[in-house]
């Protein structure tokens, strides 16, 4: 069946999906012409992947829609995916906005984004293993050596140590934006602690719950065997001979504690894994081995997961009043007798300002020019490039070169003339501190609103586990989008919420 027969089929059901299917021709041309819509190509009109979806769609309900739509929340609730939001007073929690309509991208659109994200997360990984290293990359001049050695991302703790397999990043969330048919542009790298997986499996399973016929009728890639693959990739990470009774190595995740932003994701992870949640109370450095307190006495573990900042991970090698990591810990690793996921440093590859060298990195690792585009990228610290974002401000997005979350971030488009100057300022009182962008057009895909669907803007992170046994690329990922109208800022602690991701067979 065709789109355009799919539409019209299905708008001419009932007299309440009447309504139903103006309210789709309206989402599907209110767009501005710059504006790529992942669902419709026209007014009413579905794109191939979307065409069964809606289909389905046009013959509900709207108020069984809208019940679908409460559940899920309350299911939410019920289970507690809240996040904090962090502000100049106080953390405040929320619940994490979930949108029932999905994400939608093809096979072969999958097929194309995996090989680049594979030759990105690979050729990131060798950056750091090469800059802890031989720093060849260094030394051929292809990346600044003082925008490395002098980062504060950078752990001359590290330098020359090498873990098993030469994996740094075992875990990687890339943040990706399509503009366009099968054109995405990479916005940045997230190698650190990359955040984000709970959500990403628990919208599955929600939509799952909520909708099983869809599931039964659209073939759609697993992601909730994500758990596995990351326990396996952990343990085919850890140091050698390491192994339990059960041929397993012993697997940890490190949680700064149940006011951590995340401590959801920590628990939800470790339990996924059938893996114990750990906390620095419950560890010490025992024989030469970092141990965990059991009934039993001290266990020792292989592989750490941890969701601590490298500041925090050590208070002999790190910030000495550190009370969320472990005295002794660093001397572990340095001695083999311990895997830290990802490994400490690996916030290098994170700088915005390095990003902007990521297609010389990936040509020089892999011989080949990157598949995935980067965004063009202006660096604070040049001074022409800052003379160019004082003069175009308006026009730029302006963002902290270690910055996460949204926070510390300019709109230039959406500011107003007090902010920009407010801004202006800031950049420079100390310019080295940011990095700018032109604002992209990004994809809309419809969220369920009271008047039907309605378009916003959205990114993906696909997450990749990397391992001496190979690479894992989760089929989708976290689909992020803005639930303001016309807003371009996707992260959940500025407004955002959340959808299912599909990939289909």
């Amino acid at each position: 069946m065709s789109p355009e027969t799919a539409v019209a089929r299905a708008a001419s059901t009932t007299n309440s999906n009447q309504n139903t299917a103006s309210n789709i021709e309206e989402a599907g041309s209110s767009l501005a012409p710059a504006t790529f819509d992942e669902m419709f190509a026209g007014p009413g009109l579905a794109r191939p992947a979307y065409a069964q979806y809606l289909e389905w769609f046009l013959r509900e309900e709207p108020a069984r829609l809208a019940d679908k739509a409460a559940r899920a929340e309350e299911l939410f609730r019920r289970i507690g995916i809240t996040f904090n939001v962090y502000d100049d007073s106080a953390a405040t929690e929320r619940l994490i906005p979930f949108d029932i309509v999905p994400r939608l991208l093809a096979r072969d659109t999958w097929a194309k984004l995996s090989r680049g994200i594979e030759q990105r997360v690979r050729a990131v990984n060798s950056f750091v293993a090469d800059v802890y290293g031989e720093q060849e990359i260094l030394r051929a001049g292809v990346v600044p050596t003082d925008l490395v050695l002098n980062n504060e991302a950078y752990l001359p703790q590290m330098q020359g140590l090498q873990p098993p397999g030469s994996i740094f990043t075992h875990i990687t969330g890339v943040d990706l934006v399509c503009t366009g048919p099968d054109e995405f542009y990479v916005l940045e790298d997230n190698v650190r602690t990359p955040s984000g997986v709970s959500y990403m499996l628990e919208n599955r399973e929600t939509m799952m719950q909520m909708f099983p016929e869809l599931f039964s009728s659209i073939r759609v890639q697993p992601v909730t065997d994500f758990p596995h693959f990351l326990r396996r990739s952990l343990a085919a990470s850890a140091p050698e001979g390491s192994a339990d009774r059960d041929g397993w190595p012993t697997i940890a995740v490190l949680t700064p504690g149940t006011f951590n932003s995340a401590y959801y994701e920590h628990s939800f992870l470790a339990d996924q894994m059938g893996v114990e949640l750990v906390e620095s109370r419950d560890l010490q450095v025992v024989d030469g081995h970092l141990s965990m307190r059991t009934i039993s006495g001290h266990r020792p573990i292989d592989v750490l997961y941890r969701r601590v900042d490298d500041d925090f991970l050590d208070p002999l090698a790190f910030r000495p009043d550190s009370q969320l990591g472990v005295a002794g810990l660093m001397e572990v690793y340095r001695a083999g007798r311990l895997t830290v996921a990802n490994a400490p440093g690996t916030g290098i590859a994170d700088d915005k300002a390095l990003y902007s060298y990521m297609p010389e990195i990936i040509e020089f690792y892999t011989g080949e020019p990157a598949l995935l585009n980067n965004v063009t990228t202006y660096r604070g610290s040049e001074a022409d490039d800052l003379a160019f974002m004082l003069d175009h401000l308006d026009e730029l997005v302006v963002k902290e070169v270690h910055g996460s979350g949204g926070y510390g971030m300019l709109v230039g488009p959406a500011s107003s003339r007090a902010e920009l100057q407010r801004f202006r300022h800031k950049l420079m009182a100390n310019p080295g501190a940011y990095i700018a962008q032109p604002t992209l057009a990004l994809s809309t895909v419809p969220v369920l609103a009271e008047s039907g669907l309605a378009p916003r803007h959205v990114d993906l992170r696909p997450y990749v586990l990397l391992s001496p046994e190979g690479i894992h690329i989760t089929p989708g990922g976290l689909t992020r989008v803005a639930l303001t109208e016309g807003s371009l800022v996707v992260n959940s602690s500025q407004g955002g919420g959340t959808k299912d991701t599909w990939v289909l067979e």
